[in-house]
């Protein structure tokens, strides 16, 4: 329920005010937005980009009603590397755009035919394995970055002992700082682990020295800097993660619902909210960012500051757009090693399989039934094993979205499921159950 100490989701703070809560908002979100394209080899400056066009894009189709900021996101990791191993960076970008346009489907979708064909298609027990593959099939990448002289590629005790003072850092801030401060532990690990690195040798400053203040990030656009290709091997790699992406995206508004004491779900509907996710998709494609995605480390912060103003979402990200094209800024992240992204990665890739699990745990599923271990089961050693499909020479389905495309059809043809449930039953139960989760 609403306070008089409430700041409203249309009310514009006073400027001095104003910025200050913007800030919060973008150091909430920093961390872990500039951690999806270092991983990917991407560019933080646009990511840092997109996510500011992407937040104002939402803003925009949600009618200025939801205040809610869109980040990298990290379900789209192994995509894009396996789309980028394929395709290049420009391919990675147009498996993003199609992954886009099917957000905009779902949307269209939801708004002539309602929710629940969508909650039969994707239960918990489907949606909670493949977010527990996600989290599980980037562990030896994490593993990988934390352990290994990133030229080499050997072992190196310095770079672990990096990585595992990053990891310290970061269990730390998430485990003991409390209010704003244990809403940012990604960027006290990044932070720490940083100074630690330089203390070891293993920082070069001289791009900060010789970069200029500004520059103009490296946007990779069709037809600009590259003639785009379809392909299906790229559509079947990352198409499917939308589908997991989506399901993501209906817990994070039902979060925010019961935060601001309002029902997105029915107005402005969840078709707006699912439209601007995709749009801010789409429009990070088009520039050569990664997926876009509501960012749960920023409803935490809505939750705590109980400052629900648009006004002071869109500010956030106008700063991220303009701290894009500081060119000091980014080649200081350029110059984070990688043994510190390798320490942070071990605790967010678990915490996203952990998510997984507690999605499963939440929603009460018994993996006493038959039906339900046998899904689940089969998501995760298709998803985790690495099992795929040659569709032909140049097309394979392979990994998550091999593992979500198996757990829809045994959801959809096992015997047992349950059909009883509405919908909008379902979102009322899920919204109680998730109403104090502020994760991504």
């Amino acid at each position: 329920m609403n306070t008089q100490n409430d700041v409203g989701i249309r009310e514009i703070p006073k400027l001095n005010k104003w910025i200050i809560l913007s800030l919060q908002h973008l150091f909430a979100m920093f961390g872990a937005t500039v951690l999806v394209p270092f991983l990917t080899g991407l560019s933080p400056a646009v990511a840092l980009v997109s996510s500011g066009l992407g937040t104002l894009a939402y803003l925009f189709i949600t009618r200025g009603q939801i205040p809610a900021y869109l980040g990298s996101s990290f379900a789209f990791i192994a995509p894009i590397l396996a789309a980028s191993a394929i395709g290049g960076p420009e391919g990675a970008m147009v498996g993003s755009f199609l992954a886009g346009i099917i957000y905009g489907i779902v949307a269209l979708l939801i708004k002539t035919s309602g929710t629940k064909w969508l909650m039969n298609l994707l239960p918990p027990i489907v949606v909670g394995p493949v977010i527990m593959v996600i989290g599980l099939g980037l562990a030896g990448v994490a593993v990988n970055m934390a352990m290994n002289e990133p030229i080499t590629e050997a072992y190196s005790l310095t770079h672990f002992s990096v990585a595992l003072v990053t990891l310290s850092i970061t269990i730390i801030a998430a485990a003991f700082f409390r209010g704003f401060f244990g809403l940012i532990p990604i960027l006290f690990g990044i932070v720490g682990g940083y100074l630690f690195g330089v203390t070891q040798g293993i920082v070069d400053l001289t791009p900060v020295y010789e970069a200029s203040w500004f520059a103009v990030p490296d946007f990779i656009v069709p037809f600009v800097t590259y003639t785009p290709q379809f392909s299906w091997a790229i559509a079947f790699i990352m198409v499917p993660i939308a589908v997991v992406t989506i399901a993501e995206h209906i817990g994070d508004q039902m979060v925010l619902s019961k935060v601001a004491d309002k029902n997105f779900l029915e107005k402005p509907g969840l078709h707006r909210s699912i439209l601007g996710d995709g749009v801010a998709t789409m429009i990070s494609a088009l520039i050569g960012g990664p997926p876009n995605t509501t960012y749960g480390e920023n409803i935490g912060v809505i939750a705590i500051t109980r400052v629900f103003s648009v006004f002071v979402i869109g500010g956030a990200a106008v700063i991220a757009i303009m701290f894009g094209f500081i060119g000091k800024i980014a080649a200081l992240i350029s110059t984070i090693p990688v043994a510190v992204m390798g320490g942070v990665s071990i605790l967010l890739f678990g915490i996203i399989a952990s998510s997984g699990l507690r999605m499963l745990i939440d929603n009460k599923i018994d993996l006493g039934s038959k039906r339900n271990l046998i899904i689940s089961s089969v998501i995760l050693v298709v998803g985790v094993g690495g099992a795929f499909i040659q569709v032909s020479e140049d097309v394979q389905i392979a990994g998550m979205a091999l593992a979500t495309i198996v757990g829809i059809i045994l959801n959809l043809i096992l015997p047992g499921r349950d059909t009883n449930h509405e919908s909008k039953e379902i979102l009322n139960e899920e919204s109680e159950k998730k109403s104090e989760q502020t994760v991504a």
